[in-house]
């Protein structure tokens, strides 16, 4: 167990920990490109890896003004999310049912993603690194707009997998 003595070293431990989520996304996301069998979601999987290309190198940036080496520590959150990512890339069934679990997999990614950002966004402000705050906010934003696209693509790719399932006979 690490000590953390201040505000500022919880700040850039969560940095850390976004940096290490980060990467490990630019790792999961092709695969999910790749095991989407709906174009929509393939490319959406393909927007959010250049996104998060764009947010390693803003985090490298935010490193360097916080005046600390730019390297991660181990996200525990996102080992767990990108796991189950890869659970809904190996299901087996129907390709619509695949991608509905893969739309929420990403979905359940993002939202810790905008958590986290505005975590350490809100450290920063407390601790008065506002170039920080400002890079954090942009990133934030990002997120939620990413957010917005995955719920919109989500209606019509679950709306895809419930064209699967048999209507339900009347029961008397």
């Amino acid at each position: 167990m690490s000590t953390v003595n201040s505000l500022r070293e919880l700040l850039i431990d969560e940095i850390r920990d976004i940096y290490d989520a980060e990467k490990q996304l630019l790792k999961a996301l092709p695969k999910m490109a790749r095991a989407a069998t709906n174009e929509d979601l393939k490319k959406g999987f393909t927007s959010h890896l250049e996104e998060t290309k764009n947010h390693v190198v803003r985090l490298e940036e935010i490193f360097e003004k916080l005046g600390v080496p730019a390297r991660g520590k181990s996200c525990k959150a996102m080992d767990g999310l990108v796991a189950e990512g890869e659970e809904a890339i190996d299901l087996e069934g129907p390709d619509a049912i695949r991608d509905a679990c893969l739309i929420g997999a990403a979905q359940r990614v993002e939202h810790y993603e905008m958590a986290a950002y505005g975590t350490a966004r809100n450290f920063a402000e407390v601790v008065g690194e506002a170039e920080v705050v400002e890079l954090l906010q942009a990133t934030l934003d990002e997120e939620k707009q990413t957010d917005k696209i995955l719920t919109e693509l989500s209606n019509s790719v679950n709306e895809d997998a419930n064209m699967l399932v048999p209507e339900k006979e009347d029961v008397d």
